[in-house]
């Protein structure tokens, strides 16, 4: 006879009858993954945009870059700016119109742990950004680009950032009101943006500001992405701060995110 958990105390076990985390996990990935898919005009405009930016920045050659090449300094900047839209506005913007609409809270009624469904959409995402990644390495490619450093490195920096903003919009989706989530995230995505220093250098910026930038994950990216691709010196700090975010957001999302309004 199975003893029961005391009484207020939070009760881990499996619902009877559900599946592994592992199967749940693979299974709800895939599920994302296929919904993300669906939405393919989205899609095409997450996979698109960076790369018309790319390409037009470096042919036209308006922004400051100092003593670099303008396409070495885009490239790491616009795979900061595809990972960063892709994990953040449109998981936020997604999951909060399906929060909306009652489709989550018919997935809270089933077996389905909270942290399964925020993981999974999280590596629905990774697998849209490693289509985009590899997109825009090839147009930068093409475009000149001498990549200096270590695709791992790289990696490892996309998958925290992936982290890291997935977990910030889902936070936004499951605490806010759809309406007031599209407008926050689609704000918090252009001052993210300003201060990323994915598109200039941030000592451009004022110094009040650009020490603020300096905390803040866009910006963290950017330049840890920059410092791995290129013969500057890596910047320790800012993947100190990536890190932190990347613990920081999933964990509160986990804790704070709600099946419905």
């Amino acid at each position: 006879m199975t003893a029961s958990p005391p009484t207020g105390a939070l009760d881990l076990r499996p619902a009877p009858g559900a599946a592994s985390p592992a199967r749940m996990l693979a299974a709800q990935t895939k599920l994302e993954t296929t919904l993300t898919l669906r939405r393919g005009e989205s899609v095409l405009l997450t996979l698109v945009i960076p790369l018309l930016l790319l390409v037009f920045f470096s042919s036209v050659d308006v922004l400051p870059h100092g003593d670099i090449e303008s396409v070495d300094f885009l490239v790491p900047g616009i795979l900061a700016l595809a990972v960063m839209s892709t994990a953040f506005t449109g998981q936020a913007i997604a999951t909060g119109f399906e929060r909306s609409y009652g489709v989550l809270k018919r997935l809270g009624a089933s077996p389905l742990p909270r942290g399964i469904l925020l993981s999974g959409k999280t590596l629905a995402v990774l697998l849209v950004e490693i289509v985009q990644v590899a997109l825009i390495c090839l147009v930068g490619l093409t475009l000149g680009w001498d990549p200096h450093g270590s695709a791992a490195a790289v990696i490892v920096l996309c998958a925290l950032a992936t982290v890291t903003f997935s977990g910030l919009g889902l936070l936004m989706a499951g605490t806010l009101r759809a309406e007031a989530n599209l407008a926050a995230a689609n704000a918090l995505f252009l001052v993210l943006l300003f201060l990323g220093g994915m598109a200039y250098p941030l000592d451009k910026l004022p110094a009040g500001i650009q020490d603020m930038a300096k905390l803040l994950p866009a910006a963290a990216l950017s330049e840890t992405v920059r410092g791995a691709l290129t013969s500057q010196a890596f910047p320790w700090g800012e993947l100190v701060v990536l890190v932190v975010w990347a613990i920081a957001m999933p964990a509160l999302a986990a804790k704070y995110f709600r099946w419905e309004e």
